[in-house]
């Protein structure tokens, strides 16, 4: 699989799970990386900066720089910038997401009545405050934007609730649906990182573990795909889903033994 100019790679489920890198995901870099192939490392967790993936990263002997990496809260941050410019956010989200914003001169409102958009994400101390904050701003017309829509994120010993509980609660409250996505399966995210690379979508290969979000990008934006299976999708999930990868990987090493047996 060495044809493709863009290599994008999710993390959690495809590199990694929790502090482990998965077996055999350092060497397939480091081989595309010897054949000068352009890499960008997507994730849609927000609940560390970018520099922090970087360096974990880094510290597995992954050696990439932040251009490489990309998050929602780059693409959460030019939307804003871009169609909200001086508008009053209320975030539901971490501090490293918070932090971002506010680099990036994004102000914070202190109230639903001065609140110009909610903008929500993985947040493990979402509380009832929180819900009602957003509630109280959509009632007086406030749209809702989310950074991502996982449902679960993989760590060591299983899953666990992702942004897509704090959705389902905001959802159910407002009967109204989220107005846009920043992550993936986006088309904001996808065309950030074609952007990035610099290749067209033709010439690229997304990998990941998730049918409907690494996969449904992928496709969505004309890309080649490949599932991996050391995430959260198995391979009996693929045959009932509507979303289907060009490949199914055992793992992300399987890229570098399928090229070295065609001889690459």
């Amino acid at each position: 699989m060495d044809q493709f100019a863009g290599y994008i790679f999710d993390l959690d489920g495809t590199i990694y799970i929790g502090d482990q890198v998965i077996e055999g995901a350092l060497e397939t870099i480091r081989y595309l990386q010897s054949q000068n192939k352009k890499m960008l490392f997507l994730t849609n967790k927000t609940i560390e900066s970018r520099e922090r993936y970087v360096e974990k990263l880094n510290g597995f002997g992954v050696n990439i720089g932040l251009e490489n990496l990309l998050s929602p809260s780059v693409v959460t941050l030019h939307y804003l910038q871009k169609n909200y410019h001086k508008a009053l956010v209320y975030l539901i989200g971490e501090t490293a997401l918070k932090e971002e914003l506010q680099q990036g001169g994004i102000q914070f409102a202190q109230s639903p009545e001065e609140t110009d958009i909610v903008v929500v994400s993985w947040d493990r101390d979402f509380h009832y405050r929180h819900l009602n904050f957003a509630y109280q701003s959509v009632r007086r017309g406030a749209p809702i934007i989310a950074t991502h829509p996982d449902r679960t994120c993989p760590v060591a010993d299983g899953e666990v609730p992702d942004c897509g509980g704090m959705i389902g609660a905001i959802e159910a409250v407002t009967y109204k649906k989220i107005d846009v996505i920043m992550g993936k399966p986006s088309h904001l995210m996808a065309l950030t990182a074609l952007d990035i690379l610099q290749v067209q979508a033709s010439e690229c290969l997304m990998t990941g573990d998730r049918l409907e979000t690494d996969i449904l990008m992928g496709r969505r934006a004309g890309m080649h795909t490949a599932l991996v299976l050391t995430g959260v999708t198995s391979a009996e999930d693929v045959p009932t889903s509507i979303v289907k990868p060009d490949y199914i990987l055992s793992s992300v090493s399987d890229l570098m033994f399928h090229a070295k047996r065609t001889g690459v």
